[in-house]
């Protein structure tokens, strides 16, 4: 399914890379628009992109929630459904170290004073973007607090520093990235509570995760790919390797097409993923 391409007016004065706000001028970011192509899986697509549709135009978007293990692809999922849309698409990598000025509008030291930069996330929300924040559940609360105002029906941010209210375009959408590890923080409830609905996004099946890498690495050797996976799974089964990734998958059969002499796919795995990083 193709979602119909939507218009990109916006409430405020603006121009390229611009926008007027009660009289402050704030620099937008220029959108990412990541090319992405996802293989398999067709639930979550259409979960994602029916989150995203809107009925009438008293019926804004969601801001739903790809939940995974790390590696599985919610990245990707995000950003090709997001070009279906045809909308300039921000990304944003999160971390503990988000203050919540981050996340609006930053003070930056310009040859004519002070020049307000606008996030990635206010970019896409004031411009009728789409804004990707990847691994979102490592921000801390007090930056997830300078965003309530915008997930909800007011459907706008503060910024303390520049002094003004940016209102979110009709069009504008959101996607949060999730990951479940020791180094995530809670979601307070009332933040999540804004965030709907949550998509689960598995590992891809064996078949699927061998489309995925011989898509990554064009002309890689099949024979060669095969061997790979099948070792790759044969040390998770016998516990000499905990976990792997779609990501490991691709490094590793890159590095093996790159390398000569060609090696086995026991060698590729132990030096791509490191004996001593991830117990192979």
């Amino acid at each position: 399914m193709r979602p119909e391409a939507k218009s990109r007016d916006t409430a405020s004065t603006s121009t390229a890379g611009l926008v007027e706000v009660e009289g402050r001028i704030i620099h937008l970011r220029s959108p990412d628009n990541p090319d992405c192509h996802w293989i398999g899986q067709e639930e979550p697509f259409r979960h994602l992109t029916a989150a995203w549709i809107r009925r009438d135009s008293s019926d804004p978007p969601m801001f739903p929630v790809l939940v995974g293990p790390p590696g599985c692809g919610k990245t990707t999922l995000a950003c090709a459904v997001a070009a279906a849309f045809e909308q300039p698409v921000y990304l944003m990598n999160c971390s503990s170290d988000n203050r919540p000025e981050d996340l609006v509008v930053i003070p930056v030291i310009a040859s004519k004073g002070i020049r307000y930069q606008a996030s990635g996330l206010v970019s896409a929300a004031v411009s009728g973007g789409i804004c990707i924040l990847d691994e979102a559940n490592r921000m801390n609360e007090k930056t997830w607090a300078s965003l309530a105002s915008l997930l909800d029906d007011r459907r706008y941010v503060d910024s303390v520093i520049a002094g003004v209210k940016l209102r979110a375009h009709p069009e504008f959408r959101l996607v949060s990235t999730m990951n479940s590890d020791s180094s995530t923080f809670n979601i307070p409830d009332y933040i999540q509570s804004r965030l709907r609905p949550i998509i689960k996004v598995d590992p891809p099946a064996r078949k699927e995760l061998a489309a995925i890498v011989q898509h990554n690495v064009p002309g890689s050797s099949s024979t060669f790919r095969d061997k790979v996976l099948d070792h790759l799974e044969k040390m998770v089964e016998s516990g000499r390797l905990s976990s792997y990734s779609i990501r490991d998958a691709i490094q590793i059969v890159r590095y093996g097409a790159k390398h000569k002499p060609a090696l086995s796919a026991e060698q590729a795995v132990q030096i791509t993923l490191g004996q001593g990083l991830r117990g192979g």
